[in-house]
């Protein structure tokens, strides 16, 4: 006999604003099986919480009803106060009169009524459910990390110091990312490769770190603790063992190209080492640009002047596989392809340039040594715009968020512009100015009072090729007054998007993004560096548009989720997912071929398919495409479904 224990939440008033409470314990306590319904301001605090334990043993309940927010916030919290009680905690339910009713809803009588509805629906779900048991695994102590940025470092070193093995894999030749091309970072303007190169040689150096550069994941198998891993260790056509990073190589080579660390306002060679802190401090070759490759043999000066004799020019790609518990994305960004913005002609006019494009200018050892020149003719501009806001918070033309960052690199490429060129006019465009971070708003202010800038309020609408210079068309929003601005070149303070291959990994590692390709979190407040799949954390600007200082916080987060995991030798995981009724099963086998996590394997010697409970998330898609109802979800029943649905319309 079922006796069901149901207890509603004000939610302060969050729920009572909109939901007659008192209305709905009196009609859910006439409810059949229902033993006991009372209501509560704050379920989810303590003396809530003990409420419910006190009448789980005096009325001797079978199953509890939590009617309040949404179970992805604290449904943890009640299963344990429940199984407190001695009663499974896959016995209670949650009835979510939060979000789905009081918060969509004005009108309280039809709250009400949608209130109780939704509570009914769910004590029928409890009255069906099993008593479950967690599934428990072995774990892996290993991790990998996807992305060698200042994020990727600073997870795997709070890892790796901790006693833990970690491999950090990066696409690029060398590790470091976007911050090593930075000339200074705000709000301190300390140089950022005094900051980032320790870091990057504590790596290499790290005797738990294995570093796998110029490589890229090939495949992710397995689940939560047990994850097997491919991962493709592109040729340098370079023998790292026996080349000592002299640079003679690299230095002989007849072949320039642009640089992809300078921007493209500097060179590099076929064989390249990326920029002189790179680590690995070792050289690769470009294959797409290398004469040896293009014309069949011819040059090859590299491998002669070569006196270790390390050049192999018949090196193939290399499939390492390794078997890690837990994976960190730390992918970071890329800027907003900048030739989309033609009604600033950039990708047309040369001295329109991008924020990653200015900072190698200003930095010491890009490719004008510090110097600001010209891209167009290497004059010194004496007049610069800084646009903000570019491919950000332009939901009918480009991207609807704000890319966080913009507003505070571009007043400190206003202050070093001005530092480096005193008798310069530094010019900033902006809609507003955002500085929501420590010492933002003094910095800022700072840049104005001391800093001599011009701040006008407006977005351009267009710019145009005017003799040698460039002419700005906007409206200044304060005063309403049209501007034609002239200047020698626009910085233009791009939006943060994904990086290149986000969408591709993601599917790989059969993880969420979400609209513009950023990885999805668990929860926004709860979950910050959670995937929504065990076993997968977020670091940095693959979740989102970060600056630094908020990179680094996020990075040691995700470390913390890792090494939390990682001082258990076992993993419970949930058993909310899908069995086969073996009578049923009739070997079609659908559901294998439709499982998006390969949770599904087919048993030659029983004619039937099988679970891999480990791998299973409980998704559900074996149960829809299932034709002869064999695939169930624990505790979601094809019954339990019906039995639902027949109360919505009782």
């Amino acid at each position: 006999m079922n006796r069901i224990g149901v207890f509603v939440c004000h939610c302060g008033r969050n729920i009572s604003a909109t939901v007659e409470i008192d209305k709905v314990v009196e009609v859910i306590g006439r409810y059949p099986d229902v033993a006991h319904c009372e209501d509560y301001k704050y379920l989810c605090s303590e003396p809530g919480q003990s409420l419910i334990k006190e009448k789980i043993k005096e009325k001797k309940l079978s199953g509890v009803v939590v009617a309040a927010c949404s179970p992805s916030l604290h449904e943890i919290t009640f299963r344990r106060t429940v199984e407190q009680s001695g009663l499974n905690p896959y016995l209670l339910e949650i009835a979510n009169i939060r979000e789905q009713c009081s918060w969509v809803h004005a009108d309280v009588d039809q709250a009400t009524a949608k209130a109780i509805s939704i509570i009914k629906t769910i004590i029928e779900k409890t009255k069906l459910n099993e008593a479950l048991l967690p599934i428990k695994i072995p774990v892996n102590q290993r991790a990998l990390i996807i992305g060698g940025g200042i994020a990727g470092i600073q997870s795997a070193l709070d890892i790796a110091n901790s006693g833990y093995k970690v491999i950090l894999v990066e696409k690029s030749p060398s590790i470091g990312g976007h911050m090593a091309q930075l000339s200074e970072t705000f709000p301190t303007l300390d140089c950022s490769q005094c900051i980032l190169t320790p870091k990057m040689v504590e790596v290499s150096q790290h005797k738990n770190i294995r570093l796998l550069a110029y490589s890229e994941i090939e495949d992710v198998g397995g689940s939560v603790g047990n994850f097997k891993v491919k991962i493709k260790r592109k040729a340098s056509y370079i023998d790292n063992v026996r080349c000592t990073g002299c640079g003679v190589c690299s230095e002989k080579c007849p072949v320039k190209i642009d640089s992809e660390f300078d921007e493209g306002l500097g060179k590099r060679k076929a064989i390249y080492v990326p920029f002189p802190q790179a680590v690995p401090n070792k050289p690769v070759i470009d294959k797409d640009h290398c004469t040896y490759f293009l014309k069949e043999g011819k040059c090859g000066i590299c491998q002669i002047v070569c006196s270790p004799k390390a050049i192999d020019f018949n090196q193939k790609d290399e499939i390492i596989e390794e078997e890690v518990g837990a994976i960190i994305v730390a992918t970071g960004y890329e800027l907003y392809p900048i030739e989309k913005i033609v009604e600033y002609g950039a990708g047309k006019y040369e001295d329109v340039i991008n924020g990653l494009q200015f900072e190698r200018l200003l930095s010491a050892s890009g490719p004008t040594l510090g110097e600001i020149h010209r891209p167009s003719d290497g004059r010194i501009p004496k007049k610069v715009a800084f646009i903000s806001c570019v491919g950000s918070r332009d939901p009918e033309h480009h991207l609807p968020y704000c890319s966080k960052i913009c507003c505070m690199y571009m007043v400190k490429h206003a202050m070093l512009y001005k530092e480096h060129v005193p008798d310069g006019e530094a010019i900033v465009f902006s809609i507003d100015v955002r500085t929501a971070g420590k010492d933002y708003e003094e910095f800022f202010t700072r840049a104005k009072e001391e800093g001599n800038i011009l701040y006008i309020r407006g977005k351009p609408a267009r710019i145009i090729k005017e003799g040698d210079g460039l002419v700005i068309w906007s409206i200044n929003t304060l005063t309403g007054r049209q501007l034609r601005v002239k200047c020698d070149m626009v910085v233009l303070s791009m939006a943060i998007v994904p990086s290149n291959n986000a969408i591709e990994l993601a599917k790989q590692l059969r993880i969420q993004t979400n609209a513009h390709g950023f990885f999805t979190e668990g929860h926004p407040k709860l979950r910050p560096v959670e995937s929504l799949v065990p076993g997968f954390f977020l670091a940095g600007c693959s979740q989102s548009p970060k600056d630094i200082p908020e990179t680094v916080a996020q990075a040691s987060a995700a470390a913390s989720k890792v090494l939390e995991m990682f001082s258990h030798k076992e993993l419970s995981i949930e058993p909310l997912i899908a069995s086969v009724n073996d009578d049923l099963c009739s070997a079609c086998r659908l559901c294998i071929s439709i499982c998006p996590y390969g949770a599904r394997e087919f048993d030659e010697s029983k004619n039937i398919v099988t679970v891999k409970e480990s791998i299973c998330t409980g998704c559900g898609c074996c149960v829809a495409a299932c034709p002869t109802g064999a695939s169930q979800q624990k505790n979601m029943s094809d019954q339990q479904m019906s039995r639902m649905v027949e109360v919505i319309f009782d």
